[in-house]
């Protein structure tokens, strides 16, 4: 019975100790929030180098966040305070810093990278089977290079332009999945440019064409963009992405 009591004594004592612990814990995060809030009120930005400093320091959390969004804050404080003030007893030495931070991030481009890769080897695959099953539908020509044409209007003049020839057309561009990324037509204004100042599957189809006809191609990645998509991917276009036109041909130059 005596052993039973002592059992119970030990578990609300540990209960009251972690009730305590706890409390304590929540205490000391209220204080630090309350000291950085004091901290905030009682800055004021009095001189020109006081508001370039302040703006330096949201401008370095700014790109923080968008290169390194797992950053601790808590810690990147700390650190930014030590190297301050000078601190003799900073977690990680100056002449440290070089090793910790460089291996990280080599690491994490070089994840970034692998990843990027596996997607690009995506994107060349269904790349190709879009341009396999499109090729076999009603209508759809294949020249050797490997682009894909319908002529949805055929002009009447029998005059072709060549590659260095200026040509006036209005045209559609779409990704394979039917996303639109650039087009003369919705802007209501067609567009007159050189045939050697374009991608080569331009350069290739426009040519097949004579005024007044209107043809809907089918453009490899190769023949394309394939790995520099514009804006580096970060638009409609992916790299090795097969893209859609639709042109129609005005005038040759």
């Amino acid at each position: 019975m005596k052993k039973q009591i002592i059992k119970i004594g030990l578990l609300v004592l540990a209960i009251t100790f972690i009730n305590v612990d706890a409390n304590a814990q929540k205490k000391k995060k209220q204080n630090k929030k309350n000291k950085m809030e004091e901290t905030a009120t009682k800055l004021e930005l009095k001189t020109e180098i006081d508001t370039v400093s302040y703006a330096i320091g949201m401008n370095m959390v700014e790109s923080i966040k968008k290169d390194f969004s797992e950053a601790n804050f808590d810690a990147f404080i700390a650190g930014a305070r030590a190297a301050a003030d000078n601190d003799s007893n900073a977690l990680v030495k100056v002449e440290e810093l070089e090793s910790i931070i460089s291996p990280y991030f080599q690491k994490k481009q070089a994840e970034a990278q692998a990843a990027q890769a596996g997607d690009s080897e995506k994107l060349k695959e269904e790349g190709l089977k879009f341009l396999a099953e499109n090729k076999t539908k009603e209508g759809v020509v294949t020249t050797a290079s490997g682009l894909q044409y319908v002529v949805m209007t055929q002009g009447a003049g029998d005059a072709h332009p060549t590659a260095t020839d200026k040509v006036e057309v209005h045209y559609h561009g779409t990704t394979p999945d039917g996303a639109v990324f650039d087009s003369s037509v919705d802007r209501g204004k067609t567009i007159s440019f050189g045939l050697n100042q374009v991608i080569k599957g331009w350069t290739e189809g426009v040519q097949l064409m004579v005024v007044g006809s209107k043809y809907k191609f089918f453009i490899p990645q190769e023949l394309a963009y394939g790995a520099n998509a514009p804006g580096g991917g970060s638009g409609p276009i992916k790299p090795f992405m097969p893209l859609v036109f639709e042109v129609e041909l005005f005038k040759i130059n």
